[in-house]
């Protein structure tokens, strides 16, 4: 392991990697419950979509680990799995069709990943930018756990149907005020209050594997005060009964993808992937001191070729959109920097595929988890040091990036702003000699997002 990973060279150790994996697999272990929960509203069975979840993750933290060594899990992404299942919905496309879409755009992301044009791309992408991809995915991390745990709750929770006020056409209106404080005397909450700070002061005192720590021990809490439920059984057989995949696997739909009316969809899961992948890995490699001089993420080509195969691979199994996972970071804050620690999440994801009654009760407890990603967010909001707050051609579009970022729950929305915004305002200030041609072409293919793409 020592000769192919490189665990001392990386500045880490086998204890860190496997602390790091674990880690990064309790944080998003969600995804085996919510991906299935939203993609059934496409009309995708919830138990073969469960498996198709696990075997995504699985495979691309595998590819992961051992094609680009970095401690970065892959599965399906959040944001594309509801575009997939209810931004297509109006438009009468069956799933089928969607999955297709899905498979389709990892083939594009492969080709020009191979052709060295995705990496050039993101390597045009200018300093102070990448780090607000990290700034905004820290926050956006932060109010994630801040909503999981009911910290922050939506401004209509709790308020009767008849105080909601609707338009003229029947449809509500936009509350006055989208967020307030939670209800601070649910012991659920509170609970939560207490895990972040537990994780805090271990990391404050510089305890391995704090993280980890502070979600068993507020799960076990949790547990003993009554919270969560008894699974309906222990363990089952993946690919038999309710998870029998053959129901849903290879049944794509490829040519009813590949007409000209069909370009909206592909445009926007091509540029949401794409500029989601481009960010995450940004962050994450800011987060575990992996970015360059310049901010470039070394040989980000590796993670990128995971990246589109496992894309491909969701096609084929019939999920959503995959890509690199921003919750890595909560492994990475706990010393991983090899893909040994994506190994590690793969075989916890591996084995989960036996275990799948006992995953929805378990990820039920969002006091548990939801703290780590509001510490994981503080962590990786440090890279705010790096923006160059001096000048405003590269603040203001590192700004924008971030706000858009977060107040519209949306990574891929907050990336193509801020990558429209800064060419905008270099011209503007007539220094139009700091752009480059990679940087021009992302802010065109932004504005055509914009323009004719979908964005939601």
């Amino acid at each position: 392991m020592q000769s192919f990973f490189k665990i001392r060279e990386h500045g880490s150790t086998l204890r860190s990697e496997i602390i790091g994996g674990v880690t990064t697999f309790i944080t998003m272990a969600y995804i085996m419950v919510v991906n299935p929960a939203i993609l059934s509203f496409a009309g995708i069975p919830v138990g073969p979509g469960t498996v198709a979840t696990i075997l995504t993750a699985v495979v691309g933290c595998v590819l992961m680990g051992l094609i680009a060594n970095r401690p970065i899990a892959v599965a399906p992404y959040m944001g594309e799995n509801a575009f997939i299942a209810f931004g297509l919905a109006a438009l009468g496309i069956g799933w089928e069709q969607r999955l297709g879409a899905v498979f389709v755009s990892g083939v594009l992301f492969l080709v020009i990943t191979l052709l060295g044009i995705r990496g050039w791309l993101a390597n045009s992408v200018p300093a102070s930018l990448k780090h607000s991809f990290a700034v905004g995915i820290g926050l956006f991390l932060a109010f994630i756990g801040l909503y999981e745990t009911g910290i922050v709750t939506s401004f209509v929770s709790g308020m009767p149907v008849q105080a909601l006020q609707t338009s003229a056409n029947g449809l509500f209106m936009a509350p006055a005020v989208p967020v307030k404080i939670g209800n601070l005397h649910d012991p659920q909450v509170l609970l939560a209050i207490f895990g972040f700070v537990l994780m805090t002061v271990l990391m404050i005192r510089k305890i391995r594997g704090a993280l980890l720590i502070g979600i068993v021990v507020t799960a076990l809490i949790g547990g003993a005060l009554g919270f969560g439920h008894a699974p309906k059984a222990w363990a089952a057989l993946p690919f038999t009964g309710d998870y029998d995949l053959s129901v849903i696997a290879f049944k794509l739909d490829i040519a009813g993808v590949l007409k000209l009316s069909f370009l909206p969809v592909l445009l926007t899961l091509f540029l949401m992937s794409f500029l989601d992948t481009l960010g995450t890995l940004t962050g994450l490699g800011a987060a575990a001191d992996l970015l360059d001089e310049k901010g470039n993420f070394p040989q980000i080509e590796k993670p990128m070729i995971v990246d589109a195969l496992t894309c491909m691979f969701s096609g084929l199994v019939c999920t959503s959109t995959s890509g690199a996972y921003i919750e890595s970071a909560t492994g990475i804050s706990e010393g991983a920097r090899t893909g040994l620690a994506a190994l590690v999440t793969a075989a916890l994801f591996a084995l989960s595929l036996f275990f799948i009654p006992l995953i929805e009760p378990l990820q039920q407890l969002r006091f548990a988890y939801g703290p780590a990603l509001i510490a994981v967010g503080v962590l990786m909001t440090g890279s705010v040091r790096r923006i160059d707050f001096d000048d405003l051609t590269e603040w203001v579009p590192a700004f924008v990036t971030i706000v858009m970022m977060l107040f519209t729950y949306n990574i891929a929305n907050g990336l193509t702003a801020g990558l429209v915004v800064h060419p905008v305002l270099k011209l503007a200030a007539g220094r139009w000699r700091e752009l480059n041609a990679g940087m021009i072409i992302l802010a065109l293919l932004c504005t055509a997002y914009y323009l004719f793409g979908l964005p939601h």
